[in-house]
């Protein structure tokens, strides 16, 4: 019995270590996105006077106004949320039917499709060949730059792969006897069972897309095209200069907003969406990566 007992009392002497050390990790996580939120809501005077480590001295709302009522903003957040929505459909839509394809061994060239795809995990072309590519497609200044060049993650395409082959092969048997054909299969019996599956994966794809910024710094020239991603960027950059433009246009609609609280609004306001969509997925990411993780 004392034996036990003080396993018992190691045990949770053990799990109460674990315990605050997993706190104060996710304390200093979690600090800078507090620190960037509090600043972001605070008084220019109060925050050259007091830095606002754990709260404001003083609220205010001026850079969310500031942001808020500039054209550009706007114009990259709409753009951003076009190549998120759309650009995951497309991700999503080519992943699932390419997955599905080749989870099917009795596919013709099963094996050369999958050593395709596995050597573009390895080697790649080079950066120049990849703008020419897409620049002899014509989507240069286009939102589809950001969205058709990067229409399949083959890392996800295989997972995918992998959780299709471990579907009962008699469930879509069943369905085949009912006069189903592989498209009726798959839509039908196949994605309704794999919803948990697929919502995670669309998330994945989502975030990708909403913070895509590389392919727009490369093919994206003119400003009504540019996504969320590079408006921040030129706010984060430009505004530390108050000679630039766009710290100038700032100042014109608004003597009482900092550039710093102005930097922070933007990256609340561009974060905020991608988060708001966290929590309704978050059950599924355990399983979803899981499954299809471990080829049998």
């Amino acid at each position: 019995m004392k034996e036990k007992s003080m396993k018992k009392k190691k045990q949770g002497a053990f799990d109460i270590i674990i315990v605050v050390i997993l706190t104060i990790m996710a304390l200093i996580t979690l600090f800078p996105l507090y620190y960037v939120l509090i600043v972001s809501v605070s008084d220019p005077e109060s925050i050259a006077n007091h830095v606002p480590y754990l709260w404001p001295h003083v609220f205010d709302f001026e850079s969310y106004k500031v942001v808020f009522t500039e054209g550009k903003f706007v114009k990259s957040f709409m753009n951003s949320v076009f190549v998120t929505v759309v650009g995951t459909l497309v991700n999503m839509t080519l992943s699932v039917f390419g997955a599905y394809a080749l989870s099917k061994k009795k596919l013709v060239g099963r094996r050369f499709f999958l050593t395709l795809i596995i050597f573009t995990m390895l080697f790649s072309g080079g950066m120049i060949p990849f703008y020419l590519i897409v620049n002899s497609l014509k989507l240069n200044n286009t939102l589809w730059s950001m969205i058709l060049p990067c229409a399949i993650n083959t890392f996800y395409l295989i997972i995918m792969k992998n959780y299709f082959m471990s579907i009962p092969e008699s469930l879509e048997d069943a369905a085949r006897i009912d006069g189903a054909n592989n498209i009726q299969i798959l839509l039908q019996v196949v994605l309704p069972i794999s919803m948990p599956f697929i919502a995670t994966f669309m998330l994945f794809y989502s975030v990708e897309r909403w913070n895509e910024w590389w392919n727009a710094l490369l093919f994206i020239n003119e400003s009504d095209y540019q996504p969320l991603q590079i408006y921040m960027r030129e706010i984060l950059v430009n505004f530390n200069n108050q000679l630039s433009p766009q710290a100038q246009a700032v100042v014109g609609q608004g003597q009482r907003a900092n550039f710093q609280a102005i930097q922070m609004a933007t990256i609340v306001v561009s974060t905020l969406p991608i988060l708001c969509v966290y929590p309704f997925v978050q059950k599924h990411f355990v399983k979803g990566m899981l499954v299809g993780s471990v080829k049998e």
